[in-house]
């Protein structure tokens, strides 16, 4: 017979913390692809992949999952968890989305149209398939005093939302310049994390046994402590390293734009308040690269140099 289950035992807080939580992993996550497109070492890029990967599916997915389940209950049982299952599930939701960001950024098989195309729609099935895989396999880890079956109908759903939010953020990681842009992609990306996990939960059903024993495993609230310690620990990681790498282009910046004013106008010490540098440098922006025009910017009688912060 099956038994009445809660989604949202706590309050609809839990939804907004979960998917606020989401939506940070997310924005970090982007920020750190947008990084690793502007490398051109190798093993550059593959850190902030890894940082990305971390970020995007080790909080925006896999962390968001478990707050979300602070909301579940099954009235008369304990509700615990496997904790090898729960590392399982992380470890895929973070690998999922290390070979997607991994897919999009190989310059062979992105170079034209499509190979774009191909890359954006493998990596985007394959990292859906491994994201929904990280739920269920997150979902195969409760243990109560009964038994758990899903509605295929439901499962099915919430893997095309799987499919479609990975493909959604590759797509919105190739583009992650702008800052307008990665906000985007972080709130869509959280929202599709939500739908998924929310969506895989309404076709759960319980069927309770009075002759079960009482559930093994670890409470939902220690899983989140250890989580909690372990997402703020990976979102500081590469927020500091952002924060400096933020810094080091600037600093980059500003010495292109001051040898550049030497070659063509001697000391930049007299010549650098006649200088407009803005529109040089975003004539030659390329990927984290800065080449400036042959001709010389417009003149103007007070200094307006400033750079286009993303």
């Amino acid at each position: 017979m099956t038994h009445e289950i809660h989604h949202f035992d706590l309050g609809l807080w839990v939804l907004f913390v979960a998917y606020g939580t989401s939506i940070a992993g997310s924005y970090v996550g982007l920020s750190c692809v947008r990084q690793a497109h502007t490398r051109p070492s190798r093993t550059a890029r593959w850190a902030w992949l890894l940082l990305g990967a971390l970020s995007l599916g080790g909080v925006g997915i896999w962390i968001t999952h478990f707050i979300a389940m602070m909301g579940f209950s099954v009235p008369g049982s304990l509700i615990r968890y496997d904790p090898v299952l729960t590392a399982l599930s992380a470890a895929v939701a973070v690998a999922a989305t290390l070979f997607g960001l991994w897919l999009i950024d190989i310059r062979a098989l992105s170079a034209g149209p499509l190979g774009r195309a191909i890359a954006l729609s493998v990596g985007g099935v394959v990292m859906g398939l491994a994201v929904s895989l990280m739920h269920y396999s997150g979902r195969a880890a409760i243990r109560i005093s009964g038994t758990l079956t899903h509605d295929s109908l439901f499962v099915m759903v919430s893997i095309l939302i799987g499919i479609g939010a990975s493909t959604a953020a590759l797509w919105l990681a190739r583009r992650a310049a702008r800052l307008a842009t990665r906000v985007l992609g972080a709130v869509i990306m959280g929202g599709a994390v939500a739908a998924l996990h929310y969506t895989g939960m309404a076709g759960l059903h319980v069927d309770m046994s009075t002759e079960a024993p009482v559930p093994d495993g670890v409470p939902i609230m220690t899983l989140l402590l250890a989580a909690f310690a372990v997402g703020t620990l990976v979102l500081s990681a590469p927020l500091i390293l952002l924060v400096f790498a933020s810094r080091a282009g600037e600093a980059h910046l500003d010495e292109a734009v001051e040898q550049w004013v030497t070659d063509r106008h001697g000391d930049p010490a007299t010549s650098w308040r006649h200088l407009d540098g803005q529109a040089g440098v975003r004539q030659g922006r390329r990927g984290g690269h800065y080449r400036f025009p042959t001709a010389p910017p417009r003149m103007r009688s007070t200094p307006s140099y400033s750079e286009d912060r993303h």
